[in-house]
């Protein structure tokens, strides 16, 4: 880490963010790995992909996304996540 001092600065970063509030980290965790998941399967599966699975993807996701804004104390975040959740939660309604 030594050669790099931004990834020793990341590292630290992970770190404290982890032993802070582990719970958070692993919500944050669970939601990234959603979001990724949902992208990869969009964009593996272009033009006909299987929405209802990206949707709840992504509402599980950016619910879980906005509890941690919360957590966080983050207006910007919680307003982002919260309205991409409502807009993606009528898209995944709109195909039941």
């Amino acid at each position: 880490m030594n050669d790099c001092p931004i990834l020793g600065r990341v590292a630290q970063f992970v770190a404290k963010d982890f032993r802070s509030h582990p719970i958070r980290f692993v919500v944050e965790l669970i939601a990234w790995a959603l979001s990724i998941s949902a992208s990869v399967i969009m964009a593996l599966t272009v033009p006909n992909p299987p929405l209802l699975i990206i949707y709840l993807c992504w509402v599980i996701g950016c619910s879980l996304y906005a509890w941690a804004a919360i957590s966080r104390g983050s207006f910007g975040m919680l307003a982002n996540y919260a309205l991409l959740t409502a807009i993606d939660t009528y898209g995944l309604i709109a195909i039941l």
